[in-house]
């Protein structure tokens, strides 16, 4: 079996296409975005009614609560509504303020509303996202 080195789990993990893209949005976060790895984890686990989930990717503000979900689906899954909605209701649980979809294509950025109703899709990487908390 093929691996690739995960450096939030810091071991090999099987190399699928979804882990690809999951690898391929850590290292973007982490290097173009600056975001330290300490700050990130794969497969954060959470409860959403009583049924367990995990989140592809958790990008964590400095005082470590949720800022950023991600979610990674394979290349040439279409990121349709069934996709977003997946995402919106783990945010219920998870009180992120963005949202990362990405197949490895495309990729939607959602960033919460201020008054905390929703979300709207972002039309480019808002400045500084990250870099925020």
């Amino acid at each position: 079996m093929d691996e690739i080195y995960d450096p939030l789990r810091r071991k090999n993990v099987a190399r699928t296409p979804e882990e690809e893209v999951r690898q391929q949005v850590i290292r973007w976060l982490h290097e173009s975005c600056g975001v330290s790895l300490a700050r990130m984890e794969s497969e954060y686990g959470f409860l959403y009614n009583h049924r367990r989930y995990r989140a592809d990717v958790l990008v964590f503000d400095r005082a470590l609560q949720p800022l950023l979900l991600v979610e990674c689906k394979a290349p040439g899954v279409p990121l349709d509504a069934s996709v977003v909605e997946q995402v919106l209701r783990y945010t219920r649980v998870l009180q992120v303020r963005y949202i990362l979809v990405t197949n490895g294509t495309t990729t939607h950025i959602l960033a919460r509303r201020f008054d905390g109703s929703g979300f709207d899709y972002c039309t480019t990487v808002p400045e500084n996202w990250l870099r925020e908390n």
